[in-house]
């Protein structure tokens, strides 16, 4: 019979953490509790807060006498982020389900966080709304309002507390273990305005036998991407899209951080990258575009999203920026240039073409790139011709079949 673990402060929220564990058995699946709260859990559990505090390397009697709840919160955290994975690999339990305020949330999404992808998780939480970067991560967790304080039980909580009960066992009881048929795994990077692109270079790629993976380059995409590289995932890297960079050195919205484009180099994989969407940064609605960008070539995507066109010197230290990630590579590595346009509005006729802005990004990566570790292939097409995209695509195969061919 599959198991939910139901994790949380027993100590202080043993009723309302009940309640859910009954709703959950009352649908035919098990219970696997774990006690995250600095005292005694209010009713038995199976894991204990000792366990947790000694995975961290500690004992809950040292962090109850300090009476300091940031600190316990923090080791607790790191002693489920080592203990969770342990007992999902010994089989305790299929999905895992929390409930909690700011120190809940904070304590227990680290440890879904370091579960596979497609484990199911459910974090109920009263900070599930703005930014939750900071709990998800790059995984598959889902963070459900709380509406109420996770304190109590009353007309409102209980009826997210069963909706949520519902949720998590639905996810594990209907579970699809279908398996689909293995092939290698391609990442691709994509945005509204390299869409053709990366259509003609996927379709090409499935023709040949691979699974591309599409993540929209809107910083958390660029991170998920490159931790999947990082896990040990990804066969090959398409990373057409690179505008995340953009928005890191210029102070966009949507950065994936300054370790962009590492991970395929640090790990070889062979990886074919060009730059889509340079000529852009991200922005929120029009009126949210700082001041001092006033005057800039501003482009209007949608009601949610203002583009706004890079300068000459902004591409200059995004190219060098994009050259020092690229060098960093062991081989395997292809720099495409799309010498008509990066994007469906960088093209002639379009509010964002700009050939002195592009010839400046294109003539940093020609000087700074190194040639020993990264080929240059310049092409007189715009990044969404068909013959572009299916040029990156074979490229990507040929870097791939070579490195076979050399480990074996």
């Amino acid at each position: 019979m599959k198991t939910i673990a139901i994790a949380g402060t027993f100590d202080t929220k043993g009723k309302e953490l009940s309640y859910v564990k009954e709703i959950i058995e009352n649908l035919g699946l098990n219970t696997f509790t774990i006690n995250t709260g600095v005292f005694p859990s209010e009713i038995p559990v199976d894991i204990s807060n000792e366990e947790v505090a000694k995975a961290a390397g500690t004992t809950i009697q040292e962090l109850a006498e300090k009476r300091d709840r940031a600190l316990a919160t923090e080791i607790l955290s790191k002693g489920m982020s080592k203990l969770v994975p342990e007992l999902y690999k010994q089989d305790k339990f299929d999905g895992i389900i929390s409930f909690g305020g700011t120190g809940g949330t904070s304590l227990v999404t680290p440890a879904m966080r370091a579960l596979p992808i497609g484990v199911p998780k459910i974090m109920v939480s009263t900070v599930a709304s703005g930014d939750t970067s900071f709990y998800i991560g790059t995984s598959d967790l889902i963070m459900m309002p709380s509406v109420v304080d996770v304190a109590g039980l009353n007309s409102i909580s209980t009826k997210i507390f069963t909706n949520a009960a519902h949720a998590i066992v639905g996810m594990v009881k209907f579970e699809n273990n279908k398996e689909l048929d293995k092939k290698p795994l391609i990442a691709a990077t994509m945005f509204g305005v390299t869409t053709s692109a990366v259509d003609f270079a996927r379709e090409y790629l499935e023709a040949r036998g691979y699974e591309v993976l599409i993540f929209h380059a809107t910083g958390t995409g660029g991170k998920s991407m490159e931790s999947l590289i990082e896990d040990g995932f990804i066969e090959g890297v398409l990373d057409l899209t690179t505008t995340e960079w953009c928005d890191e050195v210029v102070g966009g919205i949507l950065s994936a951080g300054p370790t962009r484009l590492e991970a395929a180099a640090k790990n070889n994989i062979p990886q074919v990258v060009s730059v889509g969407a340079m000529d852009m940064v991200n922005f929120g609605p029009l009126d949210t575009v700082p001041k001092k960008f006033e005057g800039r070539n501003l482009y209007k995507h949608n009601p949610s999203v203002t583009l706004m066109r890079t300068t000459v010197e902004e591409n200059a230290a995004i190219g060098s920026k994009i050259a020092e990630k690229l060098n960093m590579a062991k081989g395997s590595t292809i720099l495409m240039l799309p010498l008509k346009g990066v994007s469906a509005i960088d093209v002639e006729g379009q509010p964002f073409y700009g050939k002195e802005e592009d010839a400046k990004l294109f003539d940093t990566l020609r000087e700074k790139i190194n040639r020993d570790v990264v080929e240059i292939l310049e092409m007189d097409n715009a990044i969404n011709d068909q013959v572009f995209a299916e040029t990156a695509a074979q490229k990507l195969i040929d870097l791939i079949e070579k490195k076979k061919m050399i480990n074996n």
